[in-house]
């Protein structure tokens, strides 16, 4: 399908939105609003456009929680986004998406990440010059501290659904994509139980490859909240909270280490207070500390932090 029948309109009006449902349903839960952060880069310099960055801090809920819009537009892109596409580098881009990622207080209510996005660029030389390329990313993963299966069968049953409608093969593909992106190497471990990840995404064409990105999004609050509201009752002490902030250490890490959107966002010029609202507000580190056999913290390594058929759908 030709991508020229998609506006960038029609993916930002859909965002926005999406932001909108998001944050007012998490106000609605968590009893704190989230603030309004509107940001504009002007024209002229290495990155301009405009966004929108909700943060909640210090909520019942949410400790720390941030859903942010952008939609930027640069001259060349960076890096990070052509090391899989060499004929675009230094091609015009524009990128637009949301992100959010969720550090709820209490150490049995799991961390969750997710993002939809879209870049668009148009090489300058080249055969395809002049054409532009439209592609689409995404997905969400889950980080547990304390392990459920119900609440892992749950998340990866709503990622499964999401995909569904748009072909067989797409949640065991992009399970296992998510299973090896969010992957600490430098630590020989997963980051949580995983999701979907997908990125460089056109094969359904432009408006096949948005309508599964606006299912995925529409599918997040339901992968989760459900989860949050069953565990954050839970009595916990400062033994859990603990753990949870070494286990915040490994989040911060990976981000910093490994994930391609911070990467993007930083060496793309992009606004440094928004791409780092994903770190949590508070976490530590040991020096070759380990959980003592047998406890709910040693059961987190054992059985989750491993690729698992959470759905045994086989394969």
């Amino acid at each position: 399908m030709n991508t020229d029948t998609l506006s960038n309109a029609t993916v930002r009006a859909y965002l926005l939105d999406l932001q909108e449902r998001i944050c007012s349903t998490l106000e609605a839960q968590d009893g704190h609003a989230f603030i309004r952060d509107a940001w504009e880069r002007p024209p002229g310099g290495k990155l301009e456009g405009a966004g929108l960055t909700r943060l909640v801090e210090n909520g019942e809920l949410l400790e720390r929680g941030g859903c942010a819009f952008s939609q930027v537009r640069g001259t060349a892109l960076p890096p990070s986004a052509t090391q899989h596409r060499p004929e675009l580098a230094g091609a015009p881009f524009e990128a637009m998406g949301v992100s959010l990622v969720f550090h709820p207080r209490n150490p049995f209510v799991p961390t969750v990440h997710m993002n939809v996005r879209m870049l668009s660029a148009t090489p300058t030389q080249g055969p395809a010059a002049g054409k532009t390329v439209r592609w689409f990313g995404g997905g969400m993963d889950l980080t547990p501290y304390y392990g459920f299966e119900d609440d892992a069968v749950h998340f990866h049953r709503s990622c499964h659904d999401a995909l569904a409608p748009f072909g067989d093969g797409l949640y065991p593909r992009f399970k296992q994509w998510c299973d090896e992106y969010f992957f600490l190497k430098h630590r020989n471990e997963p980051r949580g139980i995983g999701g979907i990840f997908f990125d460089d995404f056109s094969e359904l064409g432009a408006e096949g490859s948005f309508a599964m990105l606006r299912s995925v999004g529409d599918a997040f609050l339901g992968a989760w909240l459900p989860i949050a509201l069953r565990r954050q009752d839970l009595p916990y002490g400062e033994a859990e909270q603990d753990f949870q902030r070494y286990r915040r250490g490994r989040y911060v890490e990976f981000n910093l280490v490994w994930d391609r959107g911070t990467l993007f966002g930083l060496q793309s010029g992009g606004r440094t207070e928004s791409i780092l609202m994903s770190m949590p507000p508070q976490a530590n580190w040991r020096y070759q500390w380990a959980p003592e056999p047998g406890t709910p913290e040693a059961r987190l390594y054992s059985d989750f932090l491993r690729p698992r058929d959470w759905l045994g759908l086989g394969g």
